[in-house]
């Protein structure tokens, strides 16, 4: 089998020794081509010149779910073909890993290299479905081109939190779970829209859904992890089947302390609810807009302010080892 190793050298929880044994367990079951990421978009670059290539059956990801979510939309530059395309693995080396622990896999380098060779060996392997989200025809967002996020999507609170942490990581600081929650009090304390919310969900054949501070789109659960805490936005989401949502309509400070806490506590059986969350579940397409431009996030990546935005569940997207 011949493999690219895609690695990226800043990952914050592996150290470049550690890189190395990876790289020397992976090239001694396979036929490795193992290329460190230069610049921002270079993981794309290189999954999408996997998918174009005629010989390349693997592409491992090595770092978090930036990395993750830059391979996939390289892989899948073109559409998504999972017969013919080549498969994913993942190898976690960022500061939360959603999509790797998300589909099993130990939350550790090592451990999930080992995981992955007996994988490979077993032929064990799963297709999952994906999330596709892109400019919404006829508003002025509509030349935004189309973006795969893999675990999930945020417009409006969520998507600012995210702005918030890029801006502290771009002043040195490191990606902690502490970080975040700062930046949740934060983002909470500015947010001007936090009494009454600017976004409505539209759906083919359905009443819209008006007036949500946020909105949280998920493609699997959990949604994210505080530490080792596992955190259910949307319980019932699942690499197979569509996408869910979850909004809030408002973000009083005694909202905001019961989802919260709710968010905290949730399980892979019961997730947020209240008389000011809406929960929808297994949606194939439906729109985001808001009145006013807000903060869009997918895969924890800030990618800048937006009208609106067309979302596509799309099963079947891409084989994963697993």
């Amino acid at each position: 089998m011949r493999a690219l190793l895609v690695v990226n050298p800043a990952a914050t929880t592996t150290s470049a020794r550690t890189r190395d044994v990876l790289v020397h367990a992976l090239a001694s079951e396979m036929k490795l081509d193992a290329v460190t990421t230069e610049y921002r978009g270079h993981a794309r670059d290189l999954g999408r010149q996997a998918a174009e290539s005629k010989d390349i059956e693997l592409v491992v990801a090595l770092g978090g779910d930036g990395t993750v979510n830059e391979v996939v939309n390289g892989l899948l530059h073109h559409g998504p073909d999972p017969d013919r395309l080549p498969r994913l693995a993942v190898v976690p080396g960022g500061s939360t890993n959603v999509f790797a622990r998300a589909l099993g896999l130990p939350n550790d380098a090592v451990e999930a290299t080992g995981a992955l060779l007996d994988a490979l060996r077993e032929g064990s392997e799963r297709t999952v479905g994906l999330g596709l989200a892109g400019g919404t025809p006829g508003t002025e967002d509509e030349a935004v081109p189309s973006r795969w996020f893999t675990f999930c999507a945020g417009l409006g609170f969520d998507g600012g939190v995210v702005g918030r942490v890029e801006q502290q990581r771009e002043q040195g600081r490191r990606s902690t779970h502490a970080l975040y929650v700062r930046q949740v009090l934060r983002q909470f304390l500015d947010e001007p829209h936090r009494r009454r919310g600017m976004i409505t969900v539209e759906r083919p054949g359905e009443d819209p859904v008006t007036d949500l501070v946020m909105s949280i789109v998920c493609n699997t659960s959990p949604y994210s992890y505080l530490g080792n805490r596992p955190l259910y936005a949307s319980p019932r989401a699942s690499f197979d089947t569509g996408l869910d949502v979850l909004g809030l309509k408002k973000l009083s400070t005694a909202a905001v302390a019961r989802y919260g806490t709710q968010l905290l506590t949730s399980t892979p059986e019961r997730g947020p609810q209240g008389k000011h969350a809406v929960t929808l579940h297994d949606l194939t397409d439906f729109t985001l807009h808001s009145k006013v431009p807000l903060p869009l996030q997918m895969d924890g990546d800030h990618l800048g302010l937006r009208t609106s935005v067309t979302f596509t569940g799309v099963r079947r997207a891409l084989r994963v080892i697993v």
